[in-house]
């Protein structure tokens, strides 16, 4: 292909646009013309695009691991990275002096940095519970970064027969929303400046309000009713206590994720703080103490002990019939695309392997490739299992051949399930597959004899690369249709997904063992204060169950999964739900006012247009908060490792400087920062006009 001059660039740039068809579904005999065409040349991989990729894939990475492990939700890169990318462009215009970056060169930057949310997704709700497990001493920093690595691989080779059925068959049948909202950013990339300097001022807003807050304690981090003296009482009788975060990476998350989802997770989190807490606290008045966890009767646990002990079990329960229920519910899906794989290892098989040339925009990696890449891909995590982790087990090449294939089966299964929920909602039930995926593990290689600290490592590597095989999968399919809308070569989609894996499991990994060090993720010696790691606790608490020597709670798990059926015949998302019955409330009360913001700014004007204006500008704070705040907070932990190395004060205690005062009104001085905060956001976005309304819509 030859090299398009300046002038051709320019041109590619300026009239690029969606067609009218782009979004609904195609009527008989028409085909899709993508916004740059088959027959145009134009650069898609380029060193700019690389070095771009690889530097938003780190530092994304980094981000989205905090804050998985401290709020249990899983951050998409997508946007902010579309944004960025648009906005470098704009950079190298006006001051660089150098071309603009075409809109497939953007894609490309894309392919490699979202693989950042894709990778600490798949990684951090599994890997953290080694350390949960107190099975350090049996891992490395080579041996946990593999685990993410091969499962995205799996991820890639798995979608990969499935692209043209969810990207071309099922067009315009699907909504991808946040795949819709990344292709107007990177289309409309004349406002991408602007946009990127949005990004940036929110994201250095919630940097200094959570290095304040949770860093330096200037407010409490987290708001309580049980820390109010006049309802002390109250609290220690009912054990029925709100809590709410207060940081603005919270704020953002809630925002993005919207009023429906934000509202039944909550529900979930009332249920459990409102009703099941303040239940087996008043059933525990009549449990003799020998029949309570532990030595200490339930009337006289806190409200904290009897969520961990009693609560979260009911909540797991939940999380893994809400998997069981998406896989019956998405049954079709896997079957029809299936047979759309079968069909496309058919035609290599007729034709002994030489295809027939295909336009650019449906150039893919060929079958022959993805069936060598799964093969490939199977053997290295079978030497993985066999000789890094049951090296000296009885049985363990019977062992490893039985996780391998477990494996490959689950992984395939469940990568259609993943791919259409994020097609269908942009949000994919990954915490529910996972745990069902370590429950069908552990009682197929429990049956093989395998237990104790082997047996939980082993079913923990099988999650994990499971895991990450689902979130590259739903990631991928976002980005394939991206590449369809735009006329990106899904070929480079591919390899580019592959090498952006390599450093986003690298600096996943890097932060998981920077936080184990520093704060912990489980209650003990050295962390009084650890990092929630929801979905990690989850994991281990299942694996102590089922593999250990402490027992499962069966009766518990049961009425967690009787929840969630009840509220899916009820039309209620069952894993949101269930999600919000295993987080702690502090996690989730903050996520409604945030989406409330959304609601009111998307409904502030009779004006549509200004309305999806204003809510567009709070997307981009709300992204700037969830990018600041997580940083900010990996920032944090570094510079606590180095006080505790080298014996520094880095990170000053303004309760210690402050004095008493600051810790008496903390409390409330945190909720009324977050309100601010909150107040802030919406405020800004509400000043954003548009062209056809430049003044006002009163």
């Amino acid at each position: 292909m030859s090299k398009p001059d300046e002038a051709d660039l320019e041109i590619i740039q300026e009239n690029v646009s969606l067609p009218e068809n782009a979004f609904r579904e195609l009527n008989p005999g028409e085909t899709y013309v993508p916004a740059v065409p088959a027959d145009v040349k134009t650069p898609e991989i380029s060193v700019r695009s690389i070095l771009q990729g690889f530097l938003w894939s780190i530092i994304f990475s980094a981000a989205a691991t905090y804050i998985a492990l401290k709020l249990g939700q899983g951050i998409e890169s997508a946007i902010p990275i579309s944004i960025l990318a648009v906005g470098f462009s704009v950079f190298a215009v006006k001051f660089m002096k150098r071309r603009a970056s075409t809109l497939l060169e953007n894609v490309n930057v894309l392919a490699i940095g979202a693989t950042s949310g894709i990778v600490a997704g798949g990684s951090v709700f599994t890997m953290p519970a080694i350390y949960i497990l107190g099975l350090e001493s049996r891992s490395s920093f080579f041996q946990i970064f593999l685990v993410p690595l091969l499962g995205a691989l799996l991820g890639i080779f798995f979608l990969a027969p499935f692209r043209r059925y969810f990207v071309r068959d099922l067009h315009g049948k699907l909504p991808y929303p946040e795949g819709r909202a990344t292709t107007e950013i990177l289309v409309a990339g004349k406002r991408g400046g602007h946009s990127a300097i949005v990004l940036s001022y929110a994201a250095v807003t919630a940097a200094i309000f959570d290095f304040l807050g949770p860093s330096m304690h200037a407010w409490a981090e987290n708001f309580s009713t049980g820390a109010i003296g006049v309802m002390s009482s109250f609290t220690n009788k009912y054990k029925a206590v709100f809590t709410m975060n207060t940081s603005a990476a919270v704020l953002g998350l809630g925002y993005i994720m919207g009023l429906d989802y934000a509202a039944i997770i909550l529900a979930g989190s009332f249920v459990s703080f409102f009703v099941l807490v303040p239940l087996f606290a008043y059933l525990g008045q009549y449990i003799p103490a020998a029949l309570a966890a532990g030595a200490m009767p339930l009337a006289q646990m806190s409200a904290d002990e009897i969520f961990s002990q009693y609560v979260r079990p009911i909540g797991i329960g939940g999380i893994f019939a809400a998997g069981i229920i998406s896989i019956v519910k998405m049954s079709p899906v896997i079957i029809q695309a299936t047979r759309q794989a079968m069909g496309e290892v058919a035609r290599l098989v007729h034709k002994k392997g030489v295809s027939a040339a295909v336009e650019r925009t449906d150039r893919s990696l060929p079958m022959s490739a993805v069936l060598l890449g799964i093969t490939a891909t199977g053997i290295l995590v079978l030497l993985y299992f066999r000789f890094s982790v049951l090296a000296g087990t009885n049985g363990a090449t019977k062992i490893a051949l039985t996780s391998v294939l477990l494996t490959l089966v689950i992984a395939f299964l469940f990568a259609a399930v993943s791919a259409w929920a994020i097609a269908m909602i942009s949000i994919t039930p990954i915490s529910g597959m996972t745990l069902t995926t370590l429950i069908v593990t552990a009682v197929a290689l429990s049956s093989l004899g395998l237990s104790g600290e082997s047996g939980m490592l082993q079913v923990l590597l099988i999650g994990g690369v499971v895991c990450t095989a689902l979130s590259m999968s739903g990631s991928l399919v976002t980005q394939y249709k991206i590449g369809y809308w735009l006329g990106a070569t899904p070929k480079r989609i591919e390899i580019s997904n592959m090498f952006g894996a390599i450093a986003a499991s690298a600096s996943t990994t890097a932060v998981i063992l920077l936080m184990s060090r520093v704060y912990g993720f489980a209650l003990g010696p050295g962390h009084p204060n650890p990092l929630p790691a929801p979905q990690p606790n989850a994991m281990a608490a299942v694996l102590r169950g089922m593999m250990g020597t402490q027992g499962a709670p069966w009766f518990l798990y049961v009425l967690g999964a009787v929840f969630a059926v009840v509220v899916a015949m009820c039309g209620v998302s069952a894993l949101a739900f269930a999600l919000g019955m295993y987080l702690p409330m502090e996690l989730n009360s903050p996520l409604v006012l945030g989406a409330a913001a959304a609601w009111f700014l998307q409904r502030s004007s009779r004006n549509k247009a200004l309305s999806k204006a204003r809510h567009g500008k709070g997307t981009l704070i709300a992204s700037g908060f969830i990018a600041g705040g997580a940083l900010v907070g990996v920032l944090s932990a570094l510079l606590r490792f180095i006080e505790d190395s080298w014996k520094v004060t880095l990170i000053p205690d303004l309760t210690n400087l402050l004095g008493p005062w600051l810790e008496e009104w903390s409390n409330w001085l945190g909720i009324v920062m977050f309100l601010l905060l909150t107040i802030g956001l919406y405020l800004d976005a509400l000043r954003e006009k548009t062209p056809e309304e430049p003044v006002s819509d009163r």
